[in-house]
């Protein structure tokens, strides 16, 4: 994955409630099996409303999306950050998350970021405003325009995996790859018919 250690930009705007991962990227593409490319599809169902801050047809948008309460509820689909990942969007900030796809997003290299209702509202305003961005994933900060920087918090070792664009398996293998290889190796002097093909 691409390490994230800092993002600045714009934000998007999206303040709705429970906005499920069907809505972020409707089932009936669930057939497309290519990972990338999927941002076309995302909010594919909404990009026609009144209002919608994306269009229909745009795949890309700003790297921060200022999301809703209950942001990514509804089922385990990880077509949906997918989809936002596709749009380029790096940081969702929301007052709290579908528990599933705020693991999720970690997984995807996504910075999920949760704040208390009056910061996310405050944060609605400047993104509706233009103003830029900055997250700093080292300092734990959000800075808006000349705002003072907002500390959030991250779990460490999920903040870890993002610095070094760890996924899973790369997390264990930078971590741990010594061990493993050790423990190979007095295992095929130990049992070495358990090494032997055919």
């Amino acid at each position: 994955m691409t390490p994230l250690v800092t993002v600045t930009g714009p934000a998007l705007s999206l303040p709705d409630a429970d906005v499920d991962t069907d809505i972020i990227y409707p089932a009936r593409f669930l057939l497309i099996t290519e990972k990338k490319g999927l941002g076309r599809y995302a909010f594919h169902d909404r990009r026609d409303a009144p209002g919608f801050p994306l269009a229909p047809g745009i795949d890309q948008a700003p790297p921060v999306l200022v999301a809703g309460p209950n942001f990514g509820c509804g089922s385990s689909r990880e077509q949906a950050p997918w989809a936002l990942a596709g749009l380029g969007i790096r940081v969702i900030i929301a007052e709290s998350f579908g528990e599933i796809f705020f693991s999720n997003c970690f997984k995807n290299g996504q910075l999920p970021i949760r704040l208390d209702v009056a910061t996310v509202e405050r944060l609605h305003a400047a993104a509706g405003a233009g103003l830029p961005f900055a997250i700093d994933l080292e300092a734990r900060t959000l800075t808006v325009g000349n705002d003072a920087p907002i500390l959030f918090t991250v779990d460490d070792g999920r903040r870890e995996a993002l610095l070094n664009g760890w996924n899973d398996i790369s997390r264990i293998r930078a971590l741990h790859g010594a061990d493993i290889a050790r423990f190979e190796q007095a295992q095929q002097q130990a049992a070495p018919w358990l090494w032997t093909k055919g």
